[in-house]
């Protein structure tokens, strides 16, 4: 498979987080139902943060197993410098926009969160892009293509996850819904190609990492502005519903010998 096939399939990838963004245009809806809906959002990202724990801890893990000492320390400190970079600059980015915005005391508005949800996803996705970008470079067609069909359509549930916090609060433009699916999606086709021709278990774990501390820091956002004492029961309902509409997924991936 040539560079130009592999990128449009890494495109293809991408482009399905545009599924499952229409959904936040969706108009008059109860409050409990939003913060089902929204909460669903923090469901599937709490499966991701453990679906991306998994995948960096597996190489650290293997590392010292084989007593690699100067490799395991190596991957333990891009990890931890990664996971505080992503979760620590989030925070310091959030100080910054509400103190430019004389908004002191109040938490991010749902579109601002959306934005960061779509750049903690995005920050996945491009690990995602360097696998496909991998297999389609060493000549592992097939294997390149059950990635393509598993990761569309894992995307295309990442898109809801964006625009939950958004659902009867806000009603984003198409512009807008544009804009978040690049940013989320967009990484999965800047990873292929890099992926094609150089691939690394160190920047796998960097991005990883920054995507985990990342996620870590869009979930307590989440609870933040849904988390109340009137909703707390539909926001559990949300919770379980994300998670296991993410999982579920993820079980058709393996099953796939993804």
């Amino acid at each position: 498979m040539n560079f130009v096939q592999t990128i449009v399939l890494g495109a293809i990838a991408g482009l399905t987080i545009y599924l499952g963004l229409p959904i936040g245009r969706i108009k008059n809806v109860p409050d409990k139902v939003r913060s089902f809906l929204s909460m669903s959002s923090a469901g599937i990202l709490v499966f991701l943060f453990f679906d991306i724990f998994s995948q960096l801890s597996g190489p650290i893990e293997e590392n010292l197993a084989q007593r690699d000492m100067p490799q395991f320390g190596l991957l333990l400190g891009i990890f931890v410098l990664g996971f505080g970079i992503g979760l620590l600059a989030l925070v310091a980015f959030e100080r910054q926009f509400i103190r430019m915005s004389g908004r002191v005391g109040q938490a991010l508005s749902p579109t601002h969160l959306a934005l960061l949800i779509a750049a903690g996803i995005g920050l996945h996705n491009f690990s995602e892009g360097l696998a496909i970008g991998q297999s389609a470079g060493s000549g592992e067609l097939a294997f390149a293509a059950i990635l393509l069909i598993g990761f569309g359509l894992h995307n295309a549930t990442e898109g809801f996850g964006i625009v939950g916090p958004l659902v009867g609060k806000e009603r984003p433009s198409w512009a807008f819904l544009g804009l978040a699916g690049l940013i989320g999606g967009g990484p999965t086709f800047l990873g292929t190609m890099l992926g094609y021709y150089m691939i690394s278990t160190a920047m796998s774990v960097l991005f990883l990492s920054l995507a985990a501390g990342a996620l870590v820091y869009i979930v307590g956002e989440l609870f933040t502005h849904n988390w109340r004492p009137d909703f707390k029961v539909p926001a559990a309902w949300g919770i379980l519903a994300g998670f296991l509409f993410a999982y579920l997924t993820d079980l058709l991936l393996v099953s796939a010998g993804i």
